[in-house]
């Protein structure tokens, strides 16, 4: 399994890795025209479209009465699933949501001594859509998607929230989705799948209610769908495929690196695993636990064609040529394997989320410790960041002004309406001088 090698010396050496990793950006134009069919669709027949694409993709029996999950099921699903599963549904949930809590930010107001009042009214968004990918044939639940997705909104204090998931083939959700809804206090859960679900989300239907923001992962139907109602809703973000970076100096242990990098590599064959080193034994050391590794797991094919195609190992003279490669990857999940993480983060400008040391795999973000999984990718962590209560709420700026300040002040304001030709502006400040 050939792991691609490349040195970086410094940022002369960028521009060949980037032509690289921008080959991961391809576009599949083809799926534009047929995602645009499918909202067009949606946004016209309703539930009759749904009904139509779950039976053709999902479930050959489906019927439009079953959209909606009852919530007698989704609460009994809670009996379905081992209680020792459940515990860790609920300790998981617990710490994402008081990671979240610190996020929450408060509206505020300023007094000028003239009595004018200023502020910002901070709001959760009215309703919210949460999409949640079936897994394989539905036996895969992404149940940290739904904790992820869905505790930021509730922290932010969303009052409806709705949930959609695709069916089985038996026209049934898998049990942990719906006792992770139930642990979560979500009773709105639709059976639709794929970009018709984001549709749904988006528009209404006769059953689906239509939301303001849509949130969850999925695939390049999904991502195409939210990216083209983008001005229509509000999304969390058109994520790309997962990525790991990691800066690990001679401390590091390979085994452990070598099974960081198949932790992404397994997701996709576009998922990008790279490490950082100066030490060309690890590297020689990774190389070799690579292909040992990869040969144990299940899912080996996909993460031996995404090392092949998007992984790599660079050696840097320093680690602080590292950390400036480090950077200009900008990658959707960083590692700091050192013997001293901390003296390195001041460096770090550029990462989705940092996991700190030999001790903090991205696993741990991914499902328990509390930060978001939710994170940009394809180096757009260099201007966006992690799914957040803020993506829930939006701002109002609030303006009471006092009797005395346009009389104080309109000249001014007209002067400058003026400069930009918008004369009706300046006579409506004038109107209170008169």
């Amino acid at each position: 399994m050939p792991c691609r090698e490349m040195t970086f010396a410094s940022r002369a050496d960028w521009a060949a890795i980037q032509g690289w990793l921008e080959k991961r950006k391809d576009p599949d134009t083809k799926v534009d025209a047929i995602v645009r069919d499918i909202l067009a669709n949606v946004r016209e027949r309703g539930d009759e479209a749904l009904t139509e694409y779950t039976r053709k993709f999902d479930c050959e029996t489906f019927e439009t009465a079953a959209l909606r999950v009852p919530a007698q099921l989704i609460h009994d699903a809670l009996e379905a699933i081992p209680s020792e599963d459940i515990e860790i549904l609920e300790e998981a949930i617990h710490r994402v949501r008081t990671f979240h809590l610190n996020q929450k930010e408060k509206s505020w107001w300023t007094t000028d001594e003239d009595g004018t009042i200023l502020g910002q009214m901070v709001r959760p968004v009215d309703r919210v859509g949460l999409y949640v990918p079936g897994g394989q044939g539905g036996e895969t639940p992404l149940v940290s998607s739904l904790i992820m997705n869905a505790v930021p909104a509730q922290v932010a204090g969303v009052p409806s929230i709705a949930v959609t998931s695709p069916p089985r083939k038996d026209g049934t959700l898998n049990p942990y989705i719906l006792a992770t809804a139930a642990l979560l206090g979500l009773d709105e859960i639709f059976l639709a799948g794929s970009a018709w679900a984001i549709a749904a989300l988006a528009y209404g239907t006769e059953t689906i209610a239509p939301c303001d923001v849509l949130a969850g992962p999925g695939n390049i139907f999904v991502a195409t769908a939210k990216s083209q109602l983008i001005g229509h809703v509000g999304i969390d973000m058109v994520a790309g495929p997962s990525e790991i970076a990691i800066l690990a100096d001679s401390s590091a242990t390979p085994a452990w690196l070598a099974a960081d990098m198949l932790s992404q590599a397994e997701h996709d064959p576009l998922a990008a695993s790279i490490l950082v080193t100066p030490d060309t034994e690890l590297a020689a050391a990774v190389r070799a636990e690579l292909v040992t590794q990869c040969d144990a797991l299940p899912r080996c094919e996909i993460a031996a064609n995404s090392l092949k195609s998007w992984g790599a190992i660079i050696t840097v003279p320093d680690l602080e040529t590292g950390a400036e490669l480090i950077n200009l990857l900008a990658a959707e999940h960083l590692e700091l394997a050192l013997a001293d993480p901390w003296s390195m983060l001041g460096s770090i400008r550029h990462a989705g989320a940092i996991f700190m040391g030999h001790n903090s795999p991205e696993p741990v973000g991914d499902y328990f410790a509390g930060p978001n999984h939710v994170l940009p990718t394809l180096r757009t962590v260099r201007f966006s960041s992690a799914l957040s209560v803020q993506n829930f709420c939006k701002k109002s700026s609030v303006i009471a002004a006092s009797p005395g300040y346009v009389a104080e002040h309109g000249a001014k304001i007209a002067r400058l309406a003026r400069l930009e030709g918008l004369e009706a502006h300046a006579r409506s400040v004038e109107q209170r001088n008169k």
